[in-house]
């Protein structure tokens, strides 16, 4: 049966959208985010249980939605509303499950890129240059006021693109709001992190004498050496806590 549904009134799409925000909640080895996902997609579903006096069309819809699935967070809503839009109009069971696995792979690796390697890298860096530059509490607060109206926005709008595009959700991919900030995110990513390396290196080591400060630098230099010459054989975490334990030993003896 086709069923062409106008687009949901607001009060089902604020309830996924809250949802999306507890998607991780309940990963698991065997589906990673698909309980959250058909927990995010069943305000949207529910007007599928007057398709049938015993609702099998919305069970079944809900039951597809909480399988296996895996992609960024921020961009799951993205097949949240697609899956959701094609379960409306009809599309066949296969169908819905050939287009929650194609977008598995390009909202994970775009997420990554616009989210992992750009936005959070670019903020925390800027923040953490702010606060060798003199500034205090307030880099911190910025920081996580401006990292999260972006992300909050980002799944606003995959949600509302996925639903909007349906089953034409490739068109949604090539969007400018996902496609524009690439080009300039990550190169703006790796100059804030350039600038903000010497100025917290400098930052972190003002207090110190310039023996300790030489001593930190040859420390530093060895590990990156070790993990750099040693691949696998020396992990970074113990060379870390071995810093620590040195750092440790030399602040007593210098007490």
């Amino acid at each position: 049966m086709d069923r062409l549904t106008p687009v949901p009134p607001a009060p089902p799409l604020r309830a996924s959208f809250l949802r999306l925000f507890t998607v991780q909640a309940s990963w698991n080895y065997d589906r990673l985010l698909g309980v959250g996902m058909g927990v995010a997609e069943e305000p949207l579903l529910r007007a599928l249980k007057n398709d049938s006096a015993d609702g099998a069309a919305y069970r079944a819809a809900v039951a597809r939605g909480a399988r296996f699935f895996n992609a960024h967070p921020y961009l799951c809503g993205l097949a949240v509303g697609a899956t959701a839009r094609a379960e409306y109009e009809g599309a066949p069971p296969e169908e819905v499950e050939r287009l929650r696995t194609a977008l598995c792979g390009p909202l994970g690796a775009l997420g990554d890129r616009l989210v992992w390697a750009g936005w959070l890298p670019l903020l925390s860096t800027a923040a953490v240059a702010a606060v060798a530059l003199g500034a205090r509490w307030w880099a911190a607060v910025v920081f996580l006021l401006v990292y999260n109206a972006g992300h909050v926005a980002l799944r606003w709008w995959a949600l509302r693109a996925g639903w909007a595009a349906g089953t034409g959700v490739a068109s949604a991919l090539r969007h400018p709001v996902l496609q524009r900030p690439l080009a300039f995110i990550v190169p703006a990513m790796a100059f804030v992190a350039g600038v903000c390396l010497p100025l917290a290196a400098g930052w972190l080591v003002r207090p110190f004498p310039l023996e300790l400060a030489v001593a930190g630098a040859a420390v530093a230099a060895a590990a990156v050496t070790l993990l750099r010459w040693l691949p696998g054989r020396i992990r970074s975490l113990w060379l870390g806590l071995a810093a620590v334990a040195l750092g440790m030993v030399g602040g007593w003896l210098w007490r």
